[in-house]
């Protein structure tokens, strides 16, 4: 017996089938090497051949299906949707269906005209206030909601109306007796809906909320019967959401509202199917009944208090209890849950211009002075129409789309770590908060973990003009949630250096000299424009010196020069910085202050040549 043992353990045994073919050779051939003498009989129609067939089926099968779970671990290789829609979620990559567009939409109203002093004005008393989730709709039937409300009493901080007006009707004496006002506003497509959940007093620890509808682009409102406000956050981990208000500074124009960061107790994070393109709300495993100040459970509440003993027999502890935490949010219970949304999307919302000239629900209010009657005639008089086309709707992602989001998702972080990290998210703050249209980022020669960030803005005529104090402060607000602890970041305002361009040509005799000066000027112009530079980059004399001698018509240039320009020059503003540009130039390129910018501010008057 012991040396049949050892006899059978030293039979070759080989690992390299893969399918029933090569399972059922590799049967075969051991069986007729080991179990020759007892069975010769394999063929298909014999007993020996069944074993064979049933062996190497189950043999293929088990491979099969494990191949199939080792191809479902990878990202690229998955094809199973659950896996998919598992790998999505790990990765952070929100899914969704049907994306909506969006358009800013032009709203015209008539209002009676009013003498005020010597001077006709639309009557003060009669202005309206349309408000957000107005519906309009376009001539495909497609429906867009006002995303915000449009005031038409709203003064500048100079009192002049912000709505723009032209006369409408005007009486025998030619006085006006209306005028027309109009205002943008921006509109998205699709339907919003309202639904409400019953929640029991003992409802599952991050229990998950289903909405009816599919294509759910926005959740814009969740409150409980309590009035309670729920915040949607990335993940339940995150404890603070931004908010926004508006700005009653002096900068309002610049910067419309300001951010504050506000604590999240109640709060759920979405959950998106890709294969039923539906949306789920899970929400935390916390008790709205603990105290305020407890972050997690009190240990004392789980001990065994000891009176007058010094013995305790066996007890049972349920884990479940130190779940009970309000560090991934509060858990409603005993309530009602009203969940606003909004729902759909497609190509078909990319409606085209002047399309959108219906209102299919008006919502507005008058001042308490409006009369009835004249309330019923400006609400007649409102017209609608959108001069640009809506961009943004499209179809629901592919399976494809989705996985191919995963690798980049992976390696996305919600924090600045690297330079690139923060520029990254200095752009993406929101533009009602104020928009940063260049920055830069240099190392702070005092401190070795701070940074020296420099930024600019551009003021209503696309001049570059320094950062107000609120849109400082609205990103430091912002940058302070995304930072790491030990880094610092000192926000200061670039300083924006004006310069003009001198040249002089020697243009070819057949050429038609005004033309050819004209077009090398407009080719300066192109590409010294300020959307051509960024925050410390030099201006290079070789490119502005390429584009006058590539010019048809330009025999030589004669004479270049790159001159400072500042505070004013021929009734004209400049920014008040100043620099030696000789000095500052090195090796054929002129390089400004450390964290400035350059600026042609004006291509007609700043570019000037002669031409011989």
């Amino acid at each position: 017996m012991a040396g049949d043992q050892q006899f059978r353990n030293a039979r070759n045994r080989t690992y390299l089938a893969r399918d029933f073919d090569a399972f059922r050779a590799d049967l075969l051939r051991y069986s007729r090497t080991y179990f020759g003498d007892k069975i010769q009989d394999f063929s298909e129609a014999s007993v020996g051949g069944l074993f064979l067939d049933m062996a190497a089926t189950v043999a293929d099968s088990m491979s099969f299906y494990m191949d199939h779970q080792f191809k479902e671990l990878g990202w690229s290789t998955a094809i199973e949707i659950e896996n998919i829609s598992r790998m999505l979620q790990e990765a952070g990559v929100k899914t969704s269906g049907a994306s909506p567009s969006s358009v800013t939409v032009t709203i015209y109203v008539e209002v009676p005209a009013k003498l005020v002093g010597e001077n006709y004005v639309p009557d003060p008393d009669t202005l309206p206030r349309v408000l957000q989730n107005t519906i309009l709709a376009s001539s495909s039937g497609i429906s867009f909601t006002t995303t915000e409300e449009v005031n038409f009493a709203e003064i500048d901080r100079l009192g002049n109306l912000r709505a723009t007006y032209v006369v409408g009707d005007v009486n025998a004496s030619n006085n006006p007796t209306s005028f027309i006002l109009k205002r943008d506003v921006v509109c998205t497509s699709g339907n919003i809906t309202t639904e409400t959940f019953t929640i029991g007093s003992s409802p599952a620890p991050f229990f998950t909320l289903t909405l009816g509808n599919s294509d759910v682009s926005e959740i814009l409102n969740v409150v409980d019967a309590e009035g309670n406000q729920y915040y949607e956050v990335q993940t339940l981990s995150q404890d603070t959401v931004f908010k926004t208000f508006p700005n009653l500074s002096s900068d309002s124009e610049e910067v419309p509202r300001s951010i504050e960061v506000i604590s999240a107790p109640r709060r759920f994070a979405t959950i998106s199917a890709p294969a039923t393109r539906t949306t789920s709300l899970q929400f935390g495993g916390g008790s709205a009944l603990t105290t305020e100040d407890d972050a997690i459970p009190d240990p004392e509440t789980l001990a065994i208090p000891l009176y007058g003993t010094t013995t305790l027999s066996r007890f049972s502890l349920d884990p479940n209890s130190l779940l009970q935490t309000k560090t991934l949010g509060v858990l409603p219970s005993s309530t009602t849950l009203s969940v606003t949304y909004r729902h759909g999307g497609g190509l078909n919302h990319n409606v085209a211009s002047r399309t959108i000239r219906a209102v299919q629900l008006l919502r507005i209010q008058f001042p308490d002075a409006t009369t009835s009657s004249v309330a019923a005639l400006v609400r007649s008089s409102i017209d609608v129409k959108n001069d640009l086309p809506a961009r943004g709707g499209d179809n629901a992602p592919s399976l494809e789309q989705l996985r191919s989001q995963i690798p980049s998702a992976r390696n996305r972080q919600d924090r600045i770590v690297t330079r690139e990290d923060l520029i990254a998210r200095v752009y993406t703050l929101p533009s009602k908060l104020g928009r940063v249209y260049r920055t830069g980022i240099r190392p702070n020669p005092n401190n070795p973990l701070s940074s020296l960030l420099y930024i600019c803005t551009k003021d209503n005529n696309g001049y570059l003009i320094t950062a107000t104090d609120t849109l400082k402060k609205n990103l430091r607000t912002y940058l302070n949630e995304f930072r790491l602890v030990s880094d610092a970041i000192d926000i200061l305002d670039a300083k924006i250096i004006n310069f003009r361009v001198r040249f002089s040509i020697i243009v070819n005799p057949n050429a038609n000299k005004p033309l050819v000066l004209q077009n090398v000027i407009n080719d300066l112009a192109n590409i010294l424009k300020v959307d051509n530079f960024q925050i410390d980059q030099p201006i290079l004399i070789s490119d502005i010196q390429s584009a006058i001698i590539n010019n048809t018509g330009v025999l030589s240039l004669v004479d270049l020069k790159i001159e400072n320009v500042s505070v004013t020059a021929q009734g004209r503003s400049y920014s008040v910085n100043s620099m030696n540009v000789n000095q500052s130039t090195v090796r054929g390129a002129v390089y400004g202050p450390p964290g400035s910018i350059f600026e042609l501010k004006y291509p007609s008057y700043d570019i000037i040549g002669s031409a011989l």
